[in-house]
């Protein structure tokens, strides 16, 4: 497949537990993730890639249910999840996204696999500085030789937990290319990590009643309701360990 999606996925979050399933107005947040990267245009494909802890079964009957791919790998290497699965699979190029971020957005994942394709590099993404969309809104898309390369060459265990930090901070070996928004959203979290990121999440779909909205109607919902981003301003991204 020349451009497929690998979404991990698993049950063993440290600060909300369970959180790939749980519910968003009557459907999980997995299936909420799913459905909106599917209206993406320019993919060919949808892989989960969970781990094969017991806990993670749940989120194959999930995949099953949804009629999805899912591979099963290391639990705590995820670079080497993502490899095997882009092997497993004959990946070309690999669109990588989280289940976590249930307002995921099929326009902005078009336009970075897009530029991937018109500039050419090894890497694109929308999370290079300078960040200016969501966080939550998070695309990369990097071709399977750097993703094999970075596999090979990366010794760091907190690295390859986070698939791909060897690419990027390695410009010397990788192109690299930024995708930007004319306008900086990077103050809002619309990802899920906590409770009250969930609560948030959970508001923005109830006020919609449906999964039709953009991130552009999104947004403009809460400069209505700036109130609303307070719920988890506070809460603070994990860093990648150096």
């Amino acid at each position: 497949m020349k451009r497929t999606a690998i979404i991990q996925a698993r049950m063993g979050s440290t600060r909300l537990p369970g959180k790939a399933l749980k519910d968003i107005c009557g459907k999980s947040m997995l299936e909420r993730v799913v459905e909106r990267v599917k209206k993406a245009k320019t993919l060919d494909g949808l892989i989960i890639a969970t781990t094969v802890r017991e806990e993670d079964d749940q989120i194959v009957a999930e995949c099953e249910k949804a009629g999805v791919p899912v591979f099963r790998g290391d639990p705590e290497d995820l670079l080497d999840r993502y490899y095997q699965c882009a092997k497993r699979y004959d990946v070309q190029n690999v669109i990588r996204i989280t289940s976590d971020c249930p307002l995921i957005e099929p326009e902005v994942i078009d336009l970075v696999v897009s530029r991937f394709f018109e500039v050419k590099p090894d890497y694109a993404s929308n999370t290079l500085p300078p960040r200016t969309y969501p966080r939550g809104l998070d695309v990369e898309i990097f071709s399977f030789d750097a993703l094999e390369m970075a596999w090979r060459e990366d010794k760091d265990p907190a690295w390859r937990e986070h698939v791909t930090p060897y690419i990027y901070r390695h410009p010397e070996k990788f192109k690299l290319y930024a995708v930007t928004n004319d306008v900086d959203y990077s103050h809002m979290r619309w990802t899920v990590d906590t409770l009250e990121d969930l609560v948030l999440v959970r508001k923005i779909y109830e006020h919609f009643g449906n999964d039709a909205f953009s991130w552009h109607d999104v947004i403009k919902l809460l400069e209505n309701h700036p109130e609303w981003l307070e719920i988890n301003r506070h809460v603070v991204q994990k860093e990648l360990k150096v």
